[in-house]
């Protein structure tokens, strides 16, 4: 995959391209992740389509958050992108990413379908926040609040070379859970089709209770279950997930 660069307003945003022919998948990473920990998850989806993979801002080379920083900031980005690439989309988000994604989708006819895995929605890592905003400017004080608080897992479990990876992206994630607790979503008139997916060894987990609120608020989406999976799929499995993937847009094209 090849970089590419735009510019919004002032703020240089940064992403993957991967060449092809097509209505172009532009994949949207959640927190604690940027647009290289998906290049393997992209490479294991089987399509002719382009795919565009966003370098959300906070992360380099992608310029900061902002003080005035959203949901609507994520949007307008993706905006950017959309507008950029000049034609309708397919989306696919993660986590947070899917959150936006999904709003995204519901603001404009240029978005064609939406693929979410494990999406957010508030309230989730909310009783987190008075630990995340107190370590704010100390990225390890702040990944250990996210493992231990959010994701449930203990610190010390997690090996060295994967913590100091995860310690590049820590920085933006209050910013990033203060935002998708300020956003309500109100998607009774989306009308892009919708595909949610949640692993399987996600269910009765903060993640299967917020993939369970975002399901509830899309009664047509289809729902779609990946087995023997967790939140991490793109790190653990990307080939079964870009299969997956390869899979529903096989299914909607047809």
């Amino acid at each position: 995959m090849e970089p590419i660069e735009i510019d919004r307003d002032g703020t240089r945003l940064h992403a993957l391209w991967q060449q092809g022919t097509g209505t172009p998948l532009v994949i949207v990473p959640g927190v604690l992740a940027d647009a290289k920990s998906w290049r393997r998850a992209a490479a294991a989806i089987d399509r002719p389509e382009p795919i565009l993979v966003v370098n959300r801002r906070g992360r380099e080379p992608s310029g900061p958050l902002g003080d005035d920083y959203g949901v609507d900031t994520e949007v307008l980005d993706l905006f950017a992108w959309l507008h950029h690439l000049k034609e309708p989309v397919r989306l696919f988000g993660w986590s947070f990413g899917g959150l936006i994604a999904i709003e995204t989708a519901n603001r404009t006819r240029s978005v064609d379908r939406v693929i979410a895995y494990e999406p957010i929605m508030r309230p989730f890592g909310a009783h987190a926040l008075p630990a995340l905003r107190a370590a704010e400017g100390d990225p390890d004080r702040i990944l250990d609040v996210a493992l231990r608080d959010i994701a449930g897992t203990p610190p010390e479990q997690v090996p060295a070379p994967a913590r100091e990876l995860l310690r590049t992206w820590a920085a933006p994630v209050p910013q990033e859970t203060a935002a998708l607790n300020m956003f309500a979503p109100a998607w009774e008139d989306l009308t892009a089709p919708v595909d949610l997916i949640v692993g399987e060894n996600s269910r009765n987990t903060p993640y299967g209770d917020t993939f369970d609120a975002v399901a509830s608020l899309l009664p047509a989406a289809g729902l779609h279950v990946l087995k023997g999976q967790g939140h991490l799929a793109h790190a653990e499995d990307p080939e079964a997930l870009g299969a997956t993937i390869t899979g529903l847009i096989a299914a909607r094209a047809a």
